[in-house]
């Protein structure tokens, strides 16, 4: 079974800081794209930022100049680090990665998309 678990969501001040991760586990042949998205009420599920296997990143304007995205391949692990956070990134944040595995019922890999549990990233005084 393939998984992404996240964790690192909670309650910041404006201005603060707060750091997200998200773990790969599972019959996992390679980590391709990784990447966080996020979804407030009412709203579309947004793209955040998205790093390649290789580093390159694409964040969305936003966001730009205020989140940090990096990966640990050793750990199958990516964070997001969020400063000067404003109200308007209240959302719950959702992790991504697209993988090839190895299904409990296939030995030959497959590509797929997967997603985290979400996490709530709430910004309030």
């Amino acid at each position: 079974q393939v998984q992404l678990v996240e964790s690192g969501g909670g309650l910041v001040q404006p201005g603060g800081s707060l750091s997200l991760s998200c773990t790969a586990s599972g019959n996992i042949v390679s980590i391709n794209d990784m990447g966080w998205y996020r979804q407030s009420p009412g709203k579309e599920r947004d793209l955040v930022v998205i790093i390649t296997s290789g580093g390159s990143t694409e964040y969305a304007d936003t966001v730009k100049g205020r989140f940090t995205i990096a990966r640990d391949n050793a750990k199958n692990t990516t964070y997001l680090q969020m400063n000067s956070l404003k109200a308007e990134d209240t959302a719950v944040y959702y992790c991504k990665a697209e993988m090839d595995y190895r299904s409990t019922y296939y030995g030959v890999p497959r590509r797929k998309d997967f997603w985290g549990q979400g996490t709530q990233v709430t910004v309030s005084s």
